[in-house]
Protein backbone atom coordinates (compact mmCIF):
# COMPACT_ATOMS: atom_id res chain seq x y z
CA UNK A 1 0.00 0.00 0.00
CA UNK A 2 1.36 3.40 -1.02
CA UNK A 3 1.97 5.52 1.85
CA UNK A 4 0.24 9.40 1.03
CA UNK A 5 2.17 12.05 2.80
CA UNK A 6 -0.54 13.93 5.09
CA UNK A 7 -0.65 17.92 4.71
CA UNK A 8 -1.31 20.22 7.38
CA UNK A 9 -3.57 23.24 5.38
CA UNK A 10 -2.77 25.46 7.53
CA UNK A 11 1.18 25.17 7.86
CA UNK A 12 1.45 27.27 4.53
CA UNK A 13 0.16 28.53 1.41
CA UNK A 14 1.86 25.92 -0.50
CA UNK A 15 0.71 23.35 1.62
CA UNK A 16 -2.54 24.49 1.99
CA UNK A 17 -2.71 24.44 -2.34
CA UNK A 18 -1.65 20.97 -2.18
CA UNK A 19 -4.41 19.88 0.60
CA UNK A 20 -6.77 21.61 -1.53
CA UNK A 21 -5.15 20.09 -4.83
CA UNK A 22 -5.38 16.53 -3.47
CA UNK A 23 -8.78 16.96 -2.20
CA UNK A 24 -10.63 18.36 -5.69
CA UNK A 25 -8.51 16.41 -7.69
CA UNK A 26 -9.68 12.93 -5.69
CA UNK A 27 -13.53 14.36 -5.58
CA UNK A 28 -13.38 14.60 -9.74
CA UNK A 29 -12.50 10.38 -9.78
CA UNK A 30 -8.95 11.72 -11.30
CA UNK A 31 -5.97 9.91 -10.61
CA UNK A 32 -3.03 11.88 -10.55
CA UNK A 33 -1.71 10.39 -14.38
CA UNK A 34 -5.22 11.54 -15.62
CA UNK A 35 -5.21 14.98 -14.26
CA UNK A 36 -1.73 15.55 -15.41
CA UNK A 37 -2.59 14.09 -18.90
CA UNK A 38 -5.15 16.99 -19.05
CA UNK A 39 -3.38 19.66 -17.67
CA UNK A 40 -0.43 18.72 -19.51
CA UNK A 41 2.18 17.80 -17.33
CA UNK A 42 3.55 14.35 -15.67
CA UNK A 43 1.35 12.57 -12.93
CA UNK A 44 4.64 12.85 -10.93
CA UNK A 45 4.36 16.81 -10.74
CA UNK A 46 1.06 16.21 -9.61
CA UNK A 47 2.03 14.46 -6.45
CA UNK A 48 5.21 16.65 -6.03
CA UNK A 49 2.46 19.71 -5.80
CA UNK A 50 0.22 17.31 -3.61
CA UNK A 51 2.86 17.00 -1.15
CA UNK A 52 4.77 20.72 -1.14
CA UNK A 53 7.51 18.93 -2.70
CA UNK A 54 7.29 21.74 -5.61
CA UNK A 55 5.90 25.32 -6.13
CA UNK A 56 3.14 25.37 -8.88
CA UNK A 57 3.45 28.05 -11.31
CA UNK A 58 0.50 30.19 -12.33
CA UNK A 59 -0.14 28.87 -15.47
CA UNK A 60 -0.26 25.43 -13.80
CA UNK A 61 -3.01 26.80 -11.31
CA UNK A 62 -4.66 28.34 -14.25
CA UNK A 63 -4.65 25.09 -16.61
CA UNK A 64 -5.90 22.83 -12.49
CA UNK A 65 -8.62 25.41 -12.69
CA UNK A 66 -10.20 24.95 -16.21
CA UNK A 67 -9.88 20.91 -15.57
CA UNK A 68 -11.38 20.66 -12.49
CA UNK A 69 -13.93 23.35 -12.72
CA UNK A 70 -13.14 24.81 -9.48
CA UNK A 71 -14.11 28.89 -10.74
CA UNK A 72 -10.31 30.46 -10.00
CA UNK A 73 -9.48 28.94 -7.04
CA UNK A 74 -6.18 27.80 -7.45
CA UNK A 75 -5.63 31.07 -9.94
CA UNK A 76 -6.50 33.49 -6.78
CA UNK A 77 -4.88 30.86 -4.53
CA UNK A 78 -1.36 30.67 -6.18
CA UNK A 79 -0.61 34.42 -5.43
CA UNK A 80 -0.51 34.04 -2.20
CA UNK A 81 1.29 30.85 -2.66
CA UNK A 82 4.35 32.08 -4.74
CA UNK A 83 4.53 35.39 -2.92
CA UNK A 84 5.30 32.82 0.22
CA UNK A 85 8.52 32.04 -1.75
CA UNK A 86 10.19 35.32 -1.49
CA UNK A 87 12.96 35.72 1.19
CA UNK A 88 11.05 37.11 4.53
CA UNK A 89 12.98 39.83 4.36
CA UNK A 90 11.39 41.01 1.30
CA UNK A 91 7.74 39.71 1.55
CA UNK A 92 7.10 43.00 3.53
CA UNK A 93 7.92 45.55 0.99
CA UNK A 94 6.93 42.61 -2.10
CA UNK A 95 3.46 43.04 0.07
CA UNK A 96 3.50 47.55 0.00
CA UNK A 97 4.46 47.21 -3.52
CA UNK A 98 1.28 45.44 -4.52
CA UNK A 99 -0.95 47.94 -3.04
CA UNK A 100 0.73 51.02 -4.05
CA UNK A 101 -0.48 53.69 -6.61
CA UNK A 102 3.15 55.47 -7.72
CA UNK A 103 6.69 53.50 -7.87
CA UNK A 104 9.25 55.50 -8.51
CA UNK A 105 12.36 53.06 -8.40
CA UNK A 106 16.40 54.35 -9.15
CA UNK A 107 18.67 50.95 -9.89
CA UNK A 108 22.03 51.79 -10.34
CA UNK A 109 23.18 47.92 -11.40
CA UNK A 110 20.15 45.88 -12.74
CA UNK A 111 17.21 45.99 -14.27
CA UNK A 112 14.56 46.92 -11.96
CA UNK A 113 12.17 43.20 -10.86
CA UNK A 114 8.89 44.15 -12.20
CA UNK A 115 10.60 44.86 -15.53
CA UNK A 116 12.49 42.07 -15.67
CA UNK A 117 12.49 39.02 -18.43
CA UNK A 118 12.26 35.60 -17.27
CA UNK A 119 15.60 34.41 -18.66
CA UNK A 120 17.47 37.91 -17.06
CA UNK A 121 16.03 37.10 -13.64
CA UNK A 122 16.49 33.18 -13.61
CA UNK A 123 19.98 34.57 -14.19
CA UNK A 124 20.18 36.84 -11.41
CA UNK A 125 18.60 34.55 -9.16
CA UNK A 126 21.10 31.74 -10.04
CA UNK A 127 24.25 33.21 -8.03
CA UNK A 128 22.33 33.10 -4.71
CA UNK A 129 19.44 30.82 -4.98
CA UNK A 130 20.42 27.87 -6.98
CA UNK A 131 18.61 25.37 -5.12
CA UNK A 132 15.37 26.84 -5.39
CA UNK A 133 15.33 28.60 -8.48
CA UNK A 134 12.26 27.83 -10.67
CA UNK A 135 10.63 28.74 -7.29
CA UNK A 136 12.67 32.04 -6.84
CA UNK A 137 12.14 33.19 -10.59
CA UNK A 138 8.06 32.45 -10.50
CA UNK A 139 8.23 34.01 -7.27
CA UNK A 140 9.90 37.24 -9.08
CA UNK A 141 7.50 37.17 -12.34
CA UNK A 142 4.36 36.82 -9.87
CA UNK A 143 4.80 40.34 -8.79
CA UNK A 144 4.90 41.47 -12.39
CA UNK A 145 1.75 40.80 -12.12
CA UNK A 146 0.08 43.66 -10.77
CA UNK A 147 1.37 46.17 -14.27
CA UNK A 148 -1.38 43.73 -15.34
CA UNK A 149 -4.14 45.20 -13.28
CA UNK A 150 -6.91 46.95 -15.39
CA UNK A 151 -5.80 49.86 -13.21
CA UNK A 152 -2.25 49.11 -12.79
CA UNK A 153 0.55 51.30 -10.16
CA UNK A 154 2.00 54.24 -11.96
CA UNK A 155 5.64 53.02 -12.20
CA UNK A 156 8.37 55.84 -13.39
CA UNK A 157 11.85 53.91 -13.31
CA UNK A 158 15.31 55.40 -14.10
CA UNK A 159 18.03 52.95 -14.75
CA UNK A 160 22.00 53.75 -14.64
CA UNK A 161 23.33 53.13 -17.85
CA UNK A 162 24.96 50.60 -15.91
CA UNK A 163 22.30 48.01 -16.12
CA UNK A 164 22.67 48.44 -20.04
CA UNK A 165 25.99 47.27 -20.26
CA UNK A 166 26.11 44.76 -17.65
CA UNK A 167 25.99 41.40 -19.46
CA UNK A 168 23.34 39.57 -17.45
CA UNK A 169 23.01 35.75 -18.75
CA UNK A 170 24.61 36.56 -21.96
CA UNK A 171 24.25 38.23 -24.80
CA UNK A 172 20.72 36.67 -25.96
CA UNK A 173 19.47 37.52 -22.71
CA UNK A 174 20.49 40.57 -22.42
CA UNK A 175 19.52 41.27 -26.03
CA UNK A 176 15.96 39.89 -25.25
CA UNK A 177 16.05 42.09 -21.69
CA UNK A 178 16.75 44.90 -23.53
CA UNK A 179 13.76 44.35 -26.18
CA UNK A 180 11.46 43.87 -23.73
CA UNK A 181 12.24 47.36 -21.94
CA UNK A 182 11.92 48.92 -25.72
CA UNK A 183 8.48 47.30 -25.67
CA UNK A 184 7.37 49.07 -22.47
CA UNK A 185 7.91 53.44 -24.28
CA UNK A 186 4.27 54.46 -24.87
CA UNK A 187 2.63 52.79 -22.12
CA UNK A 188 0.71 55.09 -20.56
CA UNK A 189 1.20 54.15 -16.73
CA UNK A 190 5.13 53.60 -17.16
CA UNK A 191 7.90 55.97 -17.89
CA UNK A 192 11.40 54.66 -18.11
CA UNK A 193 14.46 57.05 -18.28
CA UNK A 194 18.46 56.01 -18.29
CA UNK A 195 20.60 58.11 -16.31
CA UNK A 196 24.02 58.13 -18.42
CA UNK A 197 27.62 57.84 -17.40
CA UNK A 198 27.81 61.73 -18.49
CA UNK A 199 25.47 62.36 -15.44
CA UNK A 200 28.84 62.18 -13.04
CA UNK A 201 28.16 62.06 -9.41
CA UNK A 202 24.53 62.04 -8.85
CA UNK A 203 21.66 61.94 -5.88
CA UNK A 204 21.82 58.08 -6.33
CA UNK A 205 25.48 57.37 -6.29
CA UNK A 206 24.62 55.80 -2.51
CA UNK A 207 22.93 52.97 -4.23
CA UNK A 208 19.24 52.04 -5.54
CA UNK A 209 16.13 52.86 -3.53
CA UNK A 210 12.25 52.77 -4.24
CA UNK A 211 9.84 55.76 -3.29
CA UNK A 212 6.19 54.08 -2.75
CA UNK A 213 2.77 56.25 -2.76
CA UNK A 214 -0.46 55.41 -1.53
CA UNK A 215 -3.90 56.47 -1.96
CA UNK A 216 -4.59 56.22 2.23
CA UNK A 217 -1.79 55.33 3.44
CA UNK A 218 1.97 57.26 4.27
CA UNK A 219 4.68 57.20 1.68
CA UNK A 220 7.35 54.69 2.05
CA UNK A 221 10.73 54.68 0.89
CA UNK A 222 12.56 51.56 0.36
CA UNK A 223 16.69 50.32 0.36
CA UNK A 224 18.14 47.34 0.53
CA UNK A 225 21.86 45.70 1.41
CA UNK A 226 22.70 42.22 1.08
CA UNK A 227 20.67 40.70 3.19
CA UNK A 228 17.99 42.37 4.53
CA UNK A 229 15.55 45.09 3.07
CA UNK A 230 14.98 48.68 4.77
CA UNK A 231 11.45 50.53 4.56
CA UNK A 232 10.55 53.62 6.30
CA UNK A 233 8.08 56.76 6.52
CA UNK A 234 10.07 58.63 8.18
CA UNK A 235 8.51 62.11 6.87
CA UNK A 236 12.17 63.45 6.44
CA UNK A 237 13.82 60.70 4.81
CA UNK A 238 10.63 60.75 2.47
CA UNK A 239 11.26 64.25 1.74
CA UNK A 240 14.94 64.14 1.29
CA UNK A 241 14.29 61.07 -1.10
CA UNK A 242 11.76 62.44 -3.24
CA UNK A 243 14.11 65.27 -3.90
CA UNK A 244 16.64 63.43 -4.79
CA UNK A 245 14.94 61.05 -7.10
CA UNK A 246 13.45 64.35 -8.82
CA UNK A 247 17.23 65.38 -9.43
CA UNK A 248 17.93 62.18 -10.73
CA UNK A 249 14.77 62.60 -13.23
CA UNK A 250 16.07 66.00 -14.33
CA UNK A 251 19.72 64.60 -15.21
CA UNK A 252 18.59 61.53 -16.54
CA UNK A 253 17.99 61.46 -20.43
CA UNK A 254 14.37 61.78 -21.92
CA UNK A 255 12.22 59.10 -22.31
CA UNK A 256 12.94 59.56 -25.93
CA UNK A 257 16.79 59.60 -26.00
CA UNK A 258 16.78 56.52 -23.29
CA UNK A 259 14.65 54.78 -25.75
CA UNK A 260 17.54 55.58 -28.52
CA UNK A 261 20.61 54.77 -26.01
CA UNK A 262 18.79 51.53 -25.25
CA UNK A 263 18.64 50.71 -29.11
CA UNK A 264 22.12 51.23 -30.10
CA UNK A 265 23.65 49.03 -26.84
CA UNK A 266 21.03 46.43 -28.01
CA UNK A 267 22.74 46.49 -31.23
CA UNK A 268 26.03 47.66 -30.67
CA UNK A 269 27.06 45.27 -27.71
CA UNK A 270 24.36 42.34 -28.33
CA UNK A 271 23.71 42.75 -31.86
CA UNK A 272 24.07 39.47 -34.01
CA UNK A 273 27.61 38.83 -34.74
CA UNK A 274 29.16 38.60 -38.06
CA UNK A 275 29.79 34.66 -38.90
CA UNK A 276 33.84 34.61 -39.08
Amino acid sequence: MVHVRELDPNASPLDYFGFELRRKREAAGLTQKELGGVVFCTGSLIGQIETAAKVPTREFAERVDAALLTDGFFSRLVGLVLKSQLPSWFQPYAEMEAKATYISTYQCQLVYGLLQTKAYARAVMSVEHSERLDEMVAARLERQQILQREEPPVLWAVLDEACLHREIGGREVMREQLAHLLGLFGNPWLELQVLPYTAGEHTGVMGSFNLLRFENHPDLYYSENYDHGHMTANPQVIRERSVGYARLQAEALSPRESAALITRVMEERYGKQPVA
